[in-house]
C-alpha cells in the first residue's frame, strides 16, 4: 500500500517519498497502486479502487466520509512512478500522525493481546516444572516483539509537534536515538547468545548508523553477560567426560573475558602449563537457529513500516557465519592456519591449541596475556610505542586480505592483546578469537586490490572502473566512500595525501540519515564476501582513532605494497614462461623500490635486500629450467 499526503486546499504533487511537515494539517489517501484517479470517492476508468481496509478506517472517524477524501485528476495518464497531481476539496482533515497512531495501535494490540494470552497460559507449567524463562523463543521472541513496537511508536509519534529541519528536530532526533539504541542495547543483553553477537554487528557500523546507536552498542563487546561457574562446569562435565579437579590443578572461577558466544577462562594444567579455556555459553547452540528467526521477523516487520530500513544482509550473514563461529574445532584450525600463514610477522602471537582437551564447545589454548590494543594507559605503563602497534596491525591486516585473502573478521579491542615478550622483550600483538574468518575469492581479491590502488592515488576512472567490478553499479562514489570512511572530496584527492579531520568525521556522521536507502540498497548490492570486510575496516579505523593513527602514511604504503606483491603473484600464476615470470618479479621488485624511497623511510636496505634476493632466485631458476613449473611466492 502507497500512502499520499494531501494538504489542505493546496494544489501539489506529492508521493510516498514527499517530507511532510508535522505542524501541518494532511488527510491520507491509501491507493492500492501509484496510479489511481478518483472523483467525489468514486473509483475512475483507469483506477484500482480505494484499499477497503482503509476506506472503512477513514468512515468510522467522526464527521469524516470517503465521500469527503479527496477530488483528483491525473492530468497525464501515461505518467511513471508514484506521482499525482491532486487538488483538495473537503471540510474535514484530520492530523497526518493520528491515523498512523490509530493503524499501527490497531495492529499492535492484537500481537500484544495474543502474546499476553500465550505467557498468562503458560506461567503455571513453567512456575512448576523450574524452567527458566528466557529459555523459551516464546519469552525471546516477546522481548525482541515489545522492544521493536516500544522503538517503531517512539519514531512514529516523537516528531508529530516538532517542525522538519529544525534545531529542535534535530535535538529530539538524537534523543530518540540514544532511547532506541538503549532499548535495542537491554534486548541483547537480556536474550544473550545471537542477539549479542548482532548487536556487536551493528555497533561496528559507522558508515551506517547513527553515532548513538554505534556508542551505545560499542559496549556489548566488553559487557556481555556470563554463565554460572555450574553451568561451565556442566559443559566441561559433557564434552571432556571429567570433573575440574581431575583436568586441571586450578581455574579461575572469575572468566577473563566474556563474549557473545562463550567465555574464557584461565586454569593450570598438572603438567603445570597455564592455559585459557574457552566455555560456550550452554544454551547457544539450541537457541542460536530460532534467534535467527526470530530476528528475520522483527527486521521485515520494521521494513514494513519503515521501507527505507533495509537490513536483511545482517540476518542472511549470520545465518550463514554463526554454525562456523559455534564450533570451536573449526576455530582451532583457523588459529594454526593464521599463525602459519603469517610466520614471517616476528611481532604476531597467536596462541597454541591443545587439541586433547577440546571439543565443538570447548578450546584449550596457551594462555596469553596483555593489554587491549587501544588502551593506551597500559601501553605507556609498558613502554610500548603506539605508533609501532598501529603500522603492525596495518601490515597483518594488509597480508591477509590482499596477498592471502584469508581475514579474520572480528578484530575488536577484546580480540587483539598487546605485551612485550617475556622473552624477548620484543613488543607482539596477541591475534584471539578465530572463529570468523572471510576467504576472499581470487577474482574478488584482485578487484579488491586494484580499487584500493586507486583510492590511494586518486584515480577515479580507475575507482569507476573497480567499483563496478565488485558490484556497486551507478553507486560507486557513495561505494568508495563506505569502503574508506572519507568523503568524496577527500577520495576525489586521493585518500593518502588528504589527512583525516574531525570536520570530515562530522559531515560523514551527519550524511548517514540522508543516504541511508542508497546505503542500505549498495549493501544488498555487493557480494557477501565484501560485507565482512567493510565490518573489518570499521573495528580496524575505530582501534586507529584511538590510538590517535589514523590514516597514517606507513599504513597506505604497506597497503600499497601487499597490493603490489598480491597483482604480481596472480600475473605469474597466470603466464608459464619463464621469461615473463623474470620480468613481472623484476617489476614488481622496481615498483616495490620506488614505493620505500617515495616514502622516505629510514632502513630501505632491507627491502632492497629482499627484492635483490628474490630477482636472484628467479634468475637462477630460469636458467636451471625450474622457473617454468614453480609458482612465485612473495
Amino acid at each position: 500500500m502507497s500512502f499520499f499526503a494531501i494538504q489542505k486546499n493546496t494544489p501539489c504533487c506529492v508521493s510516498s517519498r514527499d517530507h511532510l511537515h508535522k505542524n501541518r494539517k494532511y488527510v491520507i489517501v491509501a491507493l492500492t497502486q501509484f496510479r489511481c484517479s478518483f472523483v467525489d470517492g468514486e473509483m475512475a476508468a483507469n483506477g484500482n479502487g480505494l484499499d477497503k481496509s482503509f476506506s472503512t478506517s477513514l468512515t468510522c472517524l467522526p464527521k469524516f466520509t470517503s465521500a469527503d477524501v479527496v477530488k483528483s485528476v491525473e492530468i497525464n495518464s501515461s505518467t511513471k512512478g508514484n506521482k499525482l497531481w491532486i487538488m483538495s476539496s473537503w471540510k474535514n482533515v484530520y492530523p497526518l500522525s493520528n491515523y498512523q497512531v490509530a493503524l499501527m495501535a490497531g495492529h499492535l494490540f492484537k500481537v500484544s493481546s495474543l502474546a499476553t494470552a500465550v505467557f498468562a497460559t503458560s506461567g503455571f507449567y513453567l512456575y512448576n516444572r523450574q524452567m527458566n524463562l528466557n529459555d523459551l523463543s516464546v519469552i525471546r521472541f516477546g522481548r525482541a516483539a515489545t522492544t521493536t513496537v516500544l522503538i517503531s511508536f517512539d519514531y512514529i509519534t516523537a516528531f508529530k509537534h516538532v517542525e522538519y529541519d529544525t534545531e529542535e528536530y534535530w535535538a529530539l532526533k538524537s534523543k530518540v536515538h540514544l532511547r532506541s539504541a538503549e532499548r535495542l542495547r537491554d534486548l541483547c543483553c537480556a536474550n544473550r547468545g545471537t542477539f549479542i553477537k548482532v548487536g556487536q554487528h551493528l555497533g561496528a557500523l559507522d558508515y551506517l548508523l547513527p553515532e548513538e546507536y554505534t556508542s551505545t552498542l560499542k559496549v556489548l563487546h566488553s559487557q556481555a553477560p556470563q554463565s554460572s561457574m555450574e553451568e561451565i562446569q556442566q559443559v566441561i562435565r559433557e564434552d571432556l567426560g571429567k570433573e575440574l579437579s581431575e583436568l586441571f590443578v586450578s581455574f579461575e572461577v572469575k572468566p577473563q573475558g566474556t563474549a557473545s558466544l562463550a567465555q574464557v577462562h584461565k586454569a593450570v594444567l598438572h603438567d603445570g602449563r597455564t592455559v585459557a579455556i574457552k566455555v560456550q555459553h550452554p544454551k547457544v547452540q539450541g537457541q542460536s537457529s530460532r534467534d535467527m528467526v526470530i530476528m528475520e521477523v522483527m527486521l521485515k516487520a520494521v521494513h514494513w513500516l519503515f521501507p527505507n530500513f533495509s537490513f536483511m544482509w545482517l540476518v542472511e550473514e549470520a545465518k550463514k557465519n554463526l554454525p562456523l563461529e559455534l564450533d570451536f574445532l573449526n576455530e582451532g584450525h583457523n588459529a594454526e592456519k593464521v599463525a602459519n600463514m603469517l610466520a614471517h610477522f616476528y611481532f604476531l602471537k597467536v596462541p597454541l591449541i591443545y587439541w586433547d582437551l577440546s571439543t565443538k564447545r570447548i578450546l584449550t589454548m596457551e594462555f596469553v596475556d596483555g593489554g587491549h590494543i587501544n588502551d593506551r594507559n597500559y601501553m605507556k605503563k609498558h613502554g610500548i610505542n603506539v605508533n609501532e602497534i598501529s603500522e603492525n596491525l596495518g601490515k597483518m591486516y594488509s597480508e591477509m586480505i590482499f596477498v592471502h585473502g584469508f581475514v579474520h573478521c572480528d578484530p575488536h579491542p577484546g580480540n587483539l592483546l598487546v605485551r612485550k615478550c617475556p622473552r624477548s622483550k620484543k613488543t607482539e600483538i596477541a591475534l584471539l578469537d578465530h572463529g570468523l574468518y572471510q576467504v576472499l575469492q581470487p577474482d574478488f581479491r584482485l578487484n579488491y586490490c586494484q580499487l584500493w590502488q586507486a583510492l590511494i592515488k586518486g584515480d577515479m576512472s580507475e575507482v569507476e572502473r573497480y567499483s563496478l567490478r565488485l558490484g556497486a553499479g551507478d553507486l560507486y562514489a557513495l561505494f568508495a566512500c563506505v569502503v574508506t570512511s572519507r568523503s568524496w572530496t577527500a577520495v576525489n584527492a586521493g585518500i593518502s595525501s588528504v589527512p583525516v579531520t574531525h570536520s570530515e568525521d562530522v559531515e560523514i556522521q551527519n550524511n548517514v540519515a540522508q543516504y541511508l536507502p542508497q546505503i542500505s540498497e549498495l549493501l544488498n548490492r555487493v557480494p557477501r564476501q565484501m560485507l565482512l570486510l567493510l565490518k573489518t575496516n570499521d573495528l580496524l579505523r575505530g582501534i586507529e582513532t584511538t590510538l590517535q593513527t589514523r590514516a597514517s602514511s606507513s599504513y597506505f604504503i604497506n597497503m600499497s605494497r601487499c597490493c603490489l606483491r598480491a597483482i604480481a603473484r596472480h600475473n605469474r600464476s597466470k603466464d608459464r614462461s619463464w621469461r615473463r615470470h623474470i620480468q613481472i618479479t623484476l617489476a614488481e621488485s622496481l615498483d616495490l623500490w620506488r614505493l620505500t624511497m617515495c616514502a622516505g623511510e629510514v632502513t630501505p636496505a632491507a627491502d632492497a635486500d629482499h627484492l635483490i634476493k628474490k630477482s636472484v632466485k628467479w634468475l637462477c631458476q630460469a636458467i636451471s629450467g625450474g622457473s617454468s613449473s614453480v609458482e612465485a611466492r612473495p
